[in-house]
Parts: C-alpha cells; structure tokens; sequence
C-alpha cells in the first residue's frame, strides 16, 4: 500500500513539475511579438515608415520621453525626420504579458545616433501596448521614459 501511495505521489510531483515548466516557457505570440519589437527597432533606424505604418493601428498613441503626444500619422513623420540619425536601437529586459488579444510588452531600450548633427545616447523604459485583429498584433499605445544616467 506504501509503494501505491509513493508511486501516486511521484507521479503527481513529475505532472505538476511539467505543468510548471511548460507555462514558464514563451508562448508563440510571446515570441511573435518580440520579433514585431526588433521589427519596429529596424524600420526606425532605417527610416522605413511603410515598415512601421504595418506595425501600427490606425489609432496608435505614441508618448514620447519629454511628454509630446503624438498620433500615428505624427509618429511616423518623426521617423522621417532628417536631423535624427539612429545608428542604433536595442531593446533588453523585455516581458511580454498576453492577455487573449492583447498584450503588453515592456522593456528598455538603448539608443544612439546624431541629432542635428550632434552624438546622442539614451537609455529608457518603454511600455507597449498591442492588440489582435484581422489576423496580425498592431501596437495601439506606446509610452517611452528616460532612465537618468
């Protein structure tokens, strides 16, 4: 009767062990969206507004690190913007909550470059807010906040 009940509970112990680790493992969309992250890093620094218009819903509002405000079609014009020249953009520590059809992703970012001609360098948190329809993630809200030096 021992042996029944130790077997019964190493069986249980190794059920709840696999349990715990498949839900410690990302998901698809976790991994999805991480890629639509990086993504949106590239088409940024290239000044790829196509790129990031696909990445965007129509009603995408974007927080900028000094406070301005800005919709999408105000977003995308200011990666247009010809006194910025990103060198590079790099997310880290990033977590990715879903929610059914939505997530949130958060992170920080480092990013260099020129800006009217001067060198710059940043370091920031982000909070990026994306939804599911039509078959493909949108960022509908997007909230940046400098990290002092």
């Amino acid at each position: 009767m021992r042996s029944f009940f130790a077997a019964s509970l190493v069986l249980l112990i190794s059920s709840a062990l696999m349990i715990a680790q498949e839900s410690s493992k990302p998901s698809g969309e976790e991994g999805h969206l991480r890629a639509l992250e990086t993504a949106w890093n590239h088409a940024e620094q290239s000044k790829d507004a196509a790129a990031l218009n696909q990445l965007l819903a129509d009603t995408f509002l974007y927080v900028d690190y000094d406070g301005t405000l800005m919709n999408k079609n105000q977003f995308l014009a200011s990666t247009l913007n010809d006194e910025v020249q990103n060198e590079q953009i790099n997310n880290e520590g990033m977590t990715i909550q879903v929610y059914g059809d939505a997530a949130v992703v958060n992170g920080a970012y480092r990013d260099k470059g020129l800006e009217k001609g001067k060198p710059f360098s940043r370091h920031g948190r982000f909070t990026d807010t994306w939804i599911f329809r039509n078959g493909a993630w949108k960022c509908v809200a997007s909230q940046s906040t400098l990290i002092k030096q």
